[in-house]
């Protein structure tokens, strides 16, 4: 996999799960007198931990099933939760619930399109070996 679509899923990543604990773990889970800069330093760091596990899968030429999964899982799930999160607020400013279409619809379904898409990588992979 090229260095460039390598970073472009890292970043796409990161971003999303930054926002994901932002949003969802920093405004609904924690307590409502929890200092902003513990929300903040929590969602780097889920933002690091998730941009390295992607960067570090996809460098393997030949992964076992559950990591082609999980890592599709998460590549087209970032990207459906960006799309659904930013996307209302670019064209639609004006509709305070833009942003939950990324939460609640487009990034769950993106990470199942892309668990999926990733699982059939695999097994086409592996049927090619075969061969």
């Amino acid at each position: 996999m090229s260095s460039l679509f390598r970073g472009v899923i890292t970043f796409v990543a990161g971003v999303a799960s930054f926002y994901m604990m932002l949003w969802l773990v920093g405004a609904l889970i924690l307590p409502e007198n929890t200092p902003p800069s513990i929300r903040l330093l929590l969602s780097v760091a889920a933002a690091v931990f998730v941009g390295r596990g992607v960067w570090q899968r996809t460098s393997r030429a030949s992964a076992g099933f559950a990591s082609a999964v999980v890592t599709g899982g998460f590549a087209v799930g970032g990207i459906g939760f960006c799309a659904g999160f930013f996307g209302p607020m670019i064209l639609a400013p004006q509709a305070n619930q833009g942003p939950m279409l990324g939460i609640f619809i487009t990034g769950p379904l993106g990470f199942l399109v892309g668990a999926i898409g990733g699982g059939l990588r695999w097994w086409s992979r592996q049927q090619d070996v075969r061969r």
